[in-house]
């Protein structure tokens, strides 16, 4: 699969290896991007700068309508590619590229504000929005489609170009989908690379970008904003979340269990906005835990390719380890380990849905990410300790509240965090702006909000000549 640069199809000598999550095995290979062929790219979005960000609003817009189309016709193709590398099931990988490919029409209604700020008899002044320049646009393993489209679109409707790299892991969907757009789009307009963790830094210090727009980790989110700060550049950066759901006293267990569970395990847990811990009133801890158990016991884990699937394997050996570190300290530390536990004796990276409960305060499986199918369960005496510990880590993107509505709301205005659900969880909208707080990130993503962060605010004060 070639890299897309300035408007051609780009091999490389150095090959970067892809694999399979379900069998753990290398099935393809995708290009390893040289510092040359990422100059290339780079200048390639500088040299199409000019005549998109002269394009007009309009033409642009067509062009996102177009990249949505040529994305949707080639949806299973795109889908396909996807479960293989990132092992997901197939509904939902089909699921992500049709909402990827939404997304370019959702974006394409929406326009840039010009505002008249003083009109006087000598003297008007205008608000306007210009673009920041070249973006390097980073995306992540878990969704590398819709998540890479959330970049891309607002970006090009902004009047920027982009030079796009996926996840080392999961190159091929975004290759792909860089190829198919580059038939609709002018040369250079979205460059699309790929290779190995060095790339990423390599992008980010290059000097003609000027915007970086991350989804990943908050160890590379913050090594990107070092990096970035050293030029000026503009970062948007959505970071690690670990989101807390809160239980009030009373609620029906039985009515919100297996939602809870959904929204902690979707795409195997490996969601920066799932649920990652559950707080329950000590008196109805036993319950809810009982009906997690028996949601994660009925849900099939397996190859993403085999429709009987509900969770796939985990992206990679190395997110493996780390769901697996994060469950055995918790054990060693005194939590009870309800259901799961141990990865699946079998080829490939899959670990059961985990039930974890009697957790002491302070361990890392309450404190960090963990990014997988793992569900702590932590009792509360009285709703303060229950904010206190759903407010107490150094993440602070999403939480919810579960219960009765009026109440709920109370306690959700007390999260600290960018989103507070109430009775639901990680729903995540094209036109509500999305973002987190504290080590969660900075700036936001999505709708109106969202292209703005790709703009820069031009003021011309116009006086009349005396």
């Amino acid at each position: 699969m070639p890299m897309t640069i300035a408007g051609r199809p780009v091999r490389s000598p150095d090959r970067l290896p892809v694999e399979d999550p379900a069998t753990a095995t290398v099935f393809a290979e995708a290009p390893q991007c040289t510092a040359a062929q990422l100059d290339d790219a780079v200048l390639g979005a500088v040299a199409a700068l000019d005549g998109w960000a002269r394009a007009g609003e309009d033409r642009r817009r067509a062009a996102l309508l177009a990249c949505g189309s040529v994305l949707a016709q080639a949806a299973e193709e795109v889908a396909e590619l996807l479960t293989a590398e990132q092992g997901k099931p197939l509904r939902q990988a089909r699921a992500e590229v049709a909402l990827a490919a939404d997304w370019f029409g959702h974006t394409a209604e929406l326009s840039l504000p010009q505002q008249r700020l003083v009109t006087e008899e000598a003297t008007e002044v205008t608000l306007g929005r210009t673009p920041v320049g070249p973006v390097a646009a980073i995306a992540p393993s878990n969704y590398p489609i819709i998540l890479a489209v959330t970049k891309i679109a607002p970006a090009l409707l902004a009047g920027n170009t982009v030079v796009l790299k996926p996840s080392p892991v999961t190159p091929l969907a975004s290759l792909r989908m860089g190829q198919l757009l580059a038939g609709v789009l002018p040369p250079g307009v979205l460059n699309t690379v790929s290779g190995d963790g060095d790339l990423g830094p390599a992008l980010v210090a290059h000097p003609a970008v000027r915007m970086v727009s991350f989804t990943g980790s908050t160890r590379s989110g913050r090594a990107i904003a070092r990096r970035a700060a050293d030029s000026f550049k503009r970062v948007v950066l959505e970071l690690g979340g670990n989101d807390p759901c809160v239980l009030l006293p009373g609620t029906d267990v039985g009515q919100v269990a297996g939602e809870v569970f959904r929204r902690a395990t979707v795409n195997s847990g490996q969601f920066c906005a799932a649920i990652k811990r559950v707080y329950a009133p000590e008196g109805q801890v036993a319950e809810l835990t009982e009906a997690l158990r028996a949601a994660a016991e009925a849900a099939v884990v397996g190859d993403g390719r085999d429709e009987r699937t509900d969770l796939g394997p985990l992206v990679s050996q190395a997110q493996l380890e780390h769901v697996r570190r994060l469950v055995d300290e918790a054990a060693a530390a005194g939590g009870r380990v309800v259901t799961g536990g141990a990865p699946l004796p079998r080829p490939g990276h899959f670990y059961p849905p985990t039930v974890v409960t009697d957790l002491p305060p302070g361990t890392a499986l309450e404190q960090d990410e963990q990014f997988g199918p793992v569900i702590p369960v932590i009792g509360y005496g009285d709703l303060d300790e229950a904010v206190a510990r759903a407010n107490g880590t150094r993440f602070a993107l999403g939480g919810s509240v579960w219960g009765e509505p009026v109440a709920a709301r109370a306690v959700a205005a007390r999260l600290e965090c960018g989103t507070a659900w109430i009775n639901t969880h990680g729903d995540l909208r094209h036109d509500v702006p999305f973002g987190g707080l504290r080590e969660s990130g900075s700036g936001v993503e999505y709708g109106h909000w969202g292209l703005l962060e790709y703009t820069h605010i031009k003021i011309t004060h116009a006086a009349r000549l005396p």
